[in-house]
Formats: structure tokens, sequence, C-alpha cells
């Protein structure tokens, strides 16, 4: 007897089953798979991972408080009293950039979650309506994206006035997530005029189904995925914004910690101590880097034609 068939009918019973267990799979099982597969986005999760536990508990991990100062301990040179060192003031720089962390992660992530509460659903309507509606709301967003996103954002800040403490930091939140919102309009629109012509949808209509109900029930659920990368994303261009302002002195102003504003109040001292404008710099690398790593494993994990 030959082996060789029996050996055939067995392959192909095993690729029949695990292309049964595939297909079985839900996208949300498929997504995580291929996310654990991805070490780069494994890595970036770790880093976002690691900079929300140090902004939540940044009172217990800073040693010192962020804005006390020291004039006896001025320009300290990393060591193991100062691991980062002290700044002009004396102050611990180990303390400002662990408590700089929540400002960096608190306006990243509320200016986006503000962006994508109003921008998605001005691209829900224009892109479901269309006519008069998609018009007046997409030319709207494009006077917006005409402006480069740095330059909008200084312009706001001017207008805004920067201030200190929360009422500083709600300001800032909302000039960056003014410029964002066009994002996220442009996106869900693109979404949306491809999904609505849909035979499921156009049942929905037949069946008398009310049009908040396609939106939200419908439309919205099967434009998640660009959402939840571009949210991802745009975390770090945020911290990247938000550091930008501080810089230029128009974003969160002392004595709040910030990685933007330690870079400008101690980049003249550079030369001499260059680690004043090296350890903040650091922080905000890394930081956007752990968040772009995580998007672009995101982005992999919930393409669909991505085996």
């Amino acid at each position: 007897m030959s082996t060789v068939p029996d050996a055939g009918v067995a392959a192909v019973g095993a690729l029949e089953a695990e292309s049964r267990s595939t297909t079985s799979e839900s996208p949300l099982a498929l997504a995580l798979r291929r996310l654990r597969k991805n070490k780069t986005a494994l890595v970036g999760a770790a880093i976002a991972a690691i900079l929300v536990v140090v902004a939540i508990f940044a009172d217990v991990l800073a040693p010192q408080s962020p804005i006390a100062s020291d004039q006896r301990h001025t320009f300290e040179t990393p060591s193991r009293a100062y691991p980062l060192g002290t700044d002009q003031l004396g102050r611990d720089m180990l303390s400002r950039i662990v408590h700089g962390s929540r400002i960096s992660l608190a306006v990243g992530v509320a200016s986006v979650l503000l962006a994508l509460f109003v921008g998605v659903p001005f691209g829900l309507i224009a892109g479901f309506y269309g006519g008069r509606i998609d018009t007046v709301i997409m030319r709207v967003m494009d006077l917006i994206l005409a402006f480069p996103i740095y330059l909008l954002a200084i312009i706001l800040m001017v207008i805004f006035t920067p201030t200190a403490g929360l009422i500083g930091t709600i300001k800032v939140v909302g000039a960056i997530a003014i410029v964002r919102i066009p994002i996220y309009a442009r996106l869900v629109r693109g979404s949306v005029l491809s999904i609505k012509e849909k035979e499921y949808i156009e049942a929905c209509r037949a069946l008398g189904v009310r049009d908040p109900s396609i939106l939200f029930h419908h439309v919205l659920p099967n434009s998640l995925a660009p959402i939840i990368v571009t949210t991802t994303l745009g975390i770090a261009t945020s911290i990247i914004v938000e550091a930008t302002l501080s810089f230029l002195g128009l974003g969160t102003q002392p004595p709040t910690p910030s990685w933007g504003w330690d870079l400008k109040a101690n980049v003249a001292f550079i030369h001499q101590n260059p680690w004043l404008s090296l350890f903040p710099g650091l922080a905000i690398f890394v930081t956007v880097l752990g968040f772009n790593l995580f998007g672009d494993g995101l982005r992999d994990a919930l393409d669909p034609r991505m085996k």
C-alpha cells in the first residue's frame, strides 16, 4: 500500500483545520495575536506603560519636590544624591522629569481625546449626509489644516494667553485639540464614504432605522481601527507640540514642571552643564518613540491585509 495519498490527505486536513481556526478567530483576537508577535510594538507598549506608572506615582517616585530650590546645591553634576543633577536654582532634575511626565501625558491624552470627541462627529455627519453639510464642515477643516500645526498652535496660545496652573494646562490642551480636530474629521469622513454604500447600511435604511442609530451602531464601529491608530500616534505628536510651546514660553508656565520648559530654562547652560538639557530632551525622545512604535504596531495588527 502506498502512503503518499495518506500523507497528502493528512496535509490537506491539517491545512483545512488551520484555515478554520484562523477564519473562526475574531478580529480582536487576531489583532492581539499579531500585536504580540510584533516585538517593536511590545517595546513601545512597555515604554508607554512605564510612563503611565511614573506619572501616576510621581509623588512616590520623585526623591524631592520638583519646585523646591536649594541655593547651596546649584548646578550639581549627576551623583548619588542627585542622580540627574540640579539646575541653576538647585532643583532636583530627576524630580522635575518625573513630575513633568504628568504634564506631558495629561496634555497628550487629553488633547487627543478632546479632538477625537469633536472631530469624529463632524466626520460622521459630513460623510453620511454629504451635500452642503459636507461642504461647509470640510471647508472649515481645510481652513484649519491650511496652517502648519506648530504655527497654528502658537497663534492660538498667543490668543489664549499662557498662564500657570491648571487653567494654563487646559489652554494648552485646547490649543492642541483644535489643531488636531480636522485630522479626525477627514479620517472618519473617508471611512464613512466607503461604508455608507454597503448593502447592510442600505438594509438598515430600508427597515426604517434612524440615522443616529446607523451612524453609531453600524458606521462608527467599522471606522474604529484607523481612529485607534491615529489616536495612539496623535499622543506622541501632542507631546512634541506641548514641549515646543513650553520651550517657546507659550505652553505650561512655572512653577509647573514641564520637559519643554526645562529645555528652555537650561539651554543657556548647555555648554557648561549639558546634562540639564540632555535629560529633559531624552525624556521627550523616549516617550515619543514609545508611542510611535506602539502606534505603528497597532496599525499593522489592525490592518486586514496583513497576514
